[in-house]
C-alpha cells in the first residue's frame, strides 16, 4: 500500500544487533537499512588534549550492493571518500554533537559507523536517528561501568526528511519521492522541539514559505513519532 503524504514509512529499531561495539542497532526504515554502531576510544582529537573535553564523531558509507544501480566501489578502492558520503558523515557528526555535553563526557571520543545496507532514500535521516540510540546505549554503558559520574546526553536528537512532490508538502521521501521531488529537505531538532539543522534546496523552482511552513510542519509531526520509537 502506497503511505500517504502525512505518513511516515515503518521504521523498526533492533538494538544490541552486533556483539562487540559499544552500542550498535539496525535501523529498518522502510526499505533503508542502516547499521549504525558506537566505538569508544580513551583519547581525543589533538585540538582537544588536556581540556577535559570529549568529542563525538561519525563515518557513513554504502555498501557495494546498497542500491539498485549496480555494485557501488569502495571508497577504499578510489583511494578517497566520495564527496557525498563526506557531507553525510560531517552532518552526521555535527547533529550527533548537539546532544551531548561533552565536557561531561571527558576526554575520550566516540565514533559512530554508519553502514547502509540498503538504500531507498533518507539514509542520512536514519543514521543520524539510528546513531542516536547507538550513542545513547555506549553512554549508558559507560556510566554503568563506573567511567561516567552522569550521562552526558543533553537531549536526543533525530532527523527526517520532507518536500513537495507534485505540489504536495510530503513527509518522509522515499527513493521514489525523492528523485522527483520539486523540493527536498531534511529537518534535524531536539527531543525538546527545537531544530539542530536544516538542509533543503530546490530542485527546480523555488519555493513559497507556505510550503517551507508546511513541510516544517509535517516534519514536527514525523519527528514527535520518531522520538517515541527510539526512547522505547
Amino acid at each position: 500500500m502506497k503511505k500517504k503524504a502525512n505518513q511516515l514509512r515503518r521504521i523498526e529499531i533492533i538494538r544490541d544487533f552486533t556483539k562487540h561495539a559499544a552500542g550498535s542497532v539496525l535501523v529498518k526504515w522502510g526499505d533503508t537499512w542502516v547499521l549504525c554502531t558506537a566505538s569508544v576510544e580513551e583519547k581525543v582529537p589533538p585540538f582537544l588534549r588536556d581540556t577535559g573535553r570529549g568529542w563525538v564523531t561519525a563515518e557513513y558509507s554504502m555498501l557495494p550492493s546498497s542500491t539498485g544501480g549496480g555494485r557501488k566501489e569502495r571508497d577504499i578502492k578510489k583511494l578517497k571518500m566520495d564527496a557525498r558520503s563526506s557531507e553525510i558523515q560531517r552532518l552526521i557528526g555535527r547533529a550527533l554533537r548537539a546532544a551531548v555535553d561533552m565536557s561531561k563526557l571527558g576526554e575520550r571520543q566516540i565514533t559512530i559507523d554508519c553502514d547502509v545496507l540498503q538504500a531507498d532514500g533518507g539514509t542520512r535521516c536514519a543514521s543520524i536517528t539510528g546513531g542516536m540510540v547507538a550513542l545513547e546505549i555506549a553512554v549508558e554503558k559507560l556510566v554503568k561501568e563506573g567511567k561516567l559520574a552522569e550521562s552526558p546526553l543533553v537531549h536526543r536528537v533525530a532527523a527526517v526528511s520532507v518536500g513537495v512532490c507534485g505540489g504536495v508538502p510530503t513527509l518522509d521521501l522515499d527513493y521514489e519521492h525523492d528523485s522527483t521531488a520539486e523540493v527536498d529537505m531534511n529537518v534535524i531538532m531536539t527531543d525538546d522541539g527545537r531544530f539542530v539543522e536544516l538542509q533543503g534546496c530546490a530542485e527546480h523552482n523555488p519555493f513559497t514559505a507556505e510550503h517551507l511552513s508546511a513541510m516544517l510542519e509535517l516534519a514536527k509531526k514525523g519527528l514527535k513519532k520518531i522520538f517515541a520509537e527510539i526512547a522505547h
